[in-house]
């Protein structure tokens, strides 16, 4: 069977372990971002509440995580498991998803230590310095869920893939005649 041959039950292990193994990384994720506060005498406080990308970041990896659970459990019930395109469908758009709450907290980041002077946005980064260094934090433990569903999202497409043959490419050689002697 394609590239693995026998090995299909190591790809169900790997499967399995790398759904598990992702869902610490992103309750972490949650739970640094959703604690993170942080109060500056001349600002004012700064915390999750307040910040939208941060709250999309939260929700995503709050659906990611109770997924990834929620496949791994289903991976030992054969009526569920036997449904590949669902979890191709499924893996794919939660990897997209989890993408763009990544690309939205580097969003934040890069604008909170860098500013926007354009939109005369200053450096917060320079006022809240431990809000933003738990950010950091967050961004890579985010990015390891990240590439985890990465993962995720080849191996369920290449499941589904694997049961299809290859589609007919005809011959370029033109049709040989047979010779009437």
């Amino acid at each position: 069977m394609g590239i693995l041959g026998s090995d299909v039950s190591n790809l169900r292990i790997f499967d399995f372990s790398v759904r598990l193994f992702l869902i610490p990384f992103s309750v972490a994720s949650m739970w640094i971002a959703v604690t993170n506060k942080q109060d500056n005498s001349d600002y004012g406080k700064l915390e999750f509440k307040n910040l939208i990308g941060l709250k999309y970041m939260v929700c995503i990896s709050a659906i990611s995580a109770g997924y990834a659970l929620f496949s791994a459990v289903s991976s030992f019930f054969k009526c569920i498991v036997t449904k590949a395109w669902f979890f191709f469908v499924t893996d794919q758009v939660i990897a997209y998803l989890l993408v763009t709450s990544m690309a939205a907290l580097w969003e934040f980041i890069y604008l909170a230590y860098y500013g926007d002077r354009v939109v005369t946005w200053s450096q917060a980064c320079d006022s809240y310095g431990k809000f933003c260094s738990k950010l950091k934090l967050v961004l890579a433990l985010h990015l390891i869920t990240v590439c985890c569903f990465l993962i995720l999202a080849v191996i369920s497409a290449y499941r589904v893939f694997t049961r299809f043959e290859p589609p007919f490419v005809p011959s370029k050689e033109p049709p040989q005649q047979e010779r009437s002697t």
